[in-house]
């Protein structure tokens, strides 16, 4: 057991790289083949497929098995990241885009259930931690090495260092986890999965506050990187270096997190954490001054409260739900396709009535102090 769950803790390590390489480049990359004011709707199209996606997920894990499944989506992935590498064309860059996004989103729930699998109850709070960890650590190492790779071979050598990774992340379920025995998975229809999120009032809660911190991402995924770059005139080396400080309380955070969430439950770190991420999310507009350590600093805040809530809402719906649940879980999972799509739609709306680009966070802010409220209104898990 403890080999099966080091060889899913290095494929979730090996897969986070790519995405961390990628994440907060794909928008200002995009921009070079699509018109900004039509990156939202792509981002939308994304999002709505990989839903799609995500509610076939089921069937699919049943007909061919969560290893196999594993695979494939691993050399799509790899498939998507070569495209983007060397497309010239806008039509070839926003297939491979849907592509790569949709598949990550699809190997993610993959992966949680094996973690799952491998997990007792009693303890899925530290499991989940340690891996969160693991991904968060791959997060920190690849923004240490995305500036200068972007200014050395510019978004090309993002993209193709990104597919060798995933290429390694393929060969980890070529060759590994051979004798995994695939739970017998539940095929429910989608309508009774809602019914259930709705029935099950602190299932659902624990669902919005997820989706309140997958919307978080997404806004900053999005427009953050274009705010520093086009707004405050930052590098892109600086920018990596931002971003890589930003990352560490994902790592130095999420073990020792889900360790205590085992203890004490997880509805005081959950209101503590949207506290924190709502108020340094209020400050964002409030700062003018392209400094970079002033700039790491208020970030690096935000994510102390980020990652306090992705490790509590983790470590919550993963005690009140198994593997078997293949449709609750991939349920779960599309929260962050569906924050792909309200985050765009809101950011759109809002431009119409703000003066100004640095005006968005102060939304985003707002929208995090709901989160507050849900929490406060949550039951611990025993």
């Amino acid at each position: 057991m403890k080999i099966k769950r080091t060889i899913i803790y290095l494929a979730g390590f090996l897969f986070s790289i790519p995405l961390a390489l990628t994440s907060y480049i794909n928008s200002s990359f995009l921009e070079n083949f699509v018109n900004k004011y039509y990156l939202s709707a792509l981002y939308i199209v994304a999002s709505i497929i990989t839903i799609l996606g995500l509610m076939e997920m089921p069937r699919i894990l049943t007909r061919i098995g969560n290893r196999l499944t594993s695979l494939v989506f691993s050399l799509l992935l790899f498939f998507a990241l070569i495209l983007l590498a060397f497309a010239d064309s806008s039509y070839v860059v926003i297939f491979a885009f849907i592509l790569y996004f949709t598949t990550g989103n699809i190997l993610i729930a993959s992966l949680d259930i094996f973690i799952e699998d491998f997990s007792s109850n009693s303890s899925i709070g530290r499991f989940r931690g340690f891996y969160m960890t693991i991904m968060n650590l791959a997060w920190v190492i690849a923004q240490m090495i995305s500036g200068s790779i972007i200014a050395k071979s510019s978004f090309t050598g993002i993209y193709l260092l990104s597919s060798i990774f995933m290429l390694l992340v393929a060969f980890i379920f070529i060759f590994f986890l051979s004798n995994f025995k695939d739970p017998q998975y539940k095929k429910v229809p989608v309508w009774k999965t809602i019914k259930f999120f709705a029935r099950n009032k602190h299932v659902s809660k624990i669902y919005f506050l997820n989706l309140i911190l997958k919307f978080f991402y997404a806004w900053m995924v999005i427009y953050m990187p274009i705010y520093l770059h086009e707004y405050l005139f930052f590098g892109w080396e600086k920018i990596g270096i931002i971003f890589t400080i930003m990352l560490l309380p994902f790592v130095f955070l999420s073990y020792p997190l889900g360790e205590l969430s085992d203890k004490i439950g997880e509805k005081k770190m959950l209101i503590y954490g949207f506290l924190i991420s709502a108020f340094f999310t209020f400050l964002i507009p409030l700062i003018s001054e392209p400094k970079l350590w002033l700039w790491a600093g208020i970030l690096f805040a935000t994510r102390v409260g980020a990652a306090t809530i992705e490790v509590m809402s983790e470590s919550y719906f993963f005690k009140v739900e198994t593997e078997e649940n293949a449709d609750a879980i991939s349920f779960f999972r599309n929260t962050t396709p569906i924050a792909y799509i309200i985050a765009p739609l809101c950011a759109i709306s809002v431009f119409y009535f703000v003066p100004s680009f640095k005006y968005l966070f102060f939304v985003l802010s707002a929208i995090m102090f709901t989160g507050l409220f849900i929490s406060f209104r949550l039951r611990d898990v025993k």
